[in-house]
């Protein structure tokens, strides 16, 4: 079994068959991504298996995004103008209740920054923000270097240093 994360193609992934626990999730997955990539929203990267190429596993979404520097912790604003920061956000991400257990949050997370990363040879960016649904998101995301932005719950950034 070969794992692959690809863009979200609404004819080719069982978007109806997810299932992470998380309505919200669930119904993002299946209602609004695609709509959300036609209208320039956001884009969402899926966990398949080659075997399975149309089952999710999980997912991701990303946008573009901003963060005030006053958010960011001061040792994070050296070198940074006195305006909002260019950021890239996490709008979501979910792993299905059959796949838990198998360190595929940690996966997509990894992916999620790496092609962040890549990105910043055409784009400016900064960090990697996040709204954490949860405590239980909130810890997944600290554990990974995330850092809680002043004067905000459960919104958190990676500051993705000088590349």
């Amino acid at each position: 079994m070969a794992l692959g994360i690809v863009e979200l193609n609404g004819r080719l992934h069982d978007r109806a068959g997810f299932d992470c626990g998380n309505e919200a999730l669930n119904r993002y997955l299946r209602s609004l991504a695609t709509q959300h990539r036609l209208k320039g929203i956001a884009t969402t990267f899926v966990l398949v298996e080659s075997d399975e190429p149309a089952r999710v596993l999980g997912f991701y979404a990303l946008s573009a995004a901003a963060l005030a520097l006053e958010n960011l912790a001061q040792a994070d604003r050296k070198g940074l103008p006195a305006y909002p920061v260019p950021a890239v956000r996490i709008g979501r991400l979910a792993v299905s209740l059959a796949a838990r257990q198998r360190g595929f949050g940690e996966l997509l997370l990894q992916n999620a920054v790496r092609r962040v990363l890549a990105a910043r040879g055409a784009l400016g960016v900064c960090a990697l923000v996040v709204e954490a649904k949860d405590a239980t998101a909130e810890r997944f995301y600290r554990k990974y270097g995330f850092r809680l932005c002043a004067g905000e719950v459960r919104q958190l950034y990676l500051p993705l240093g000088v590349g």
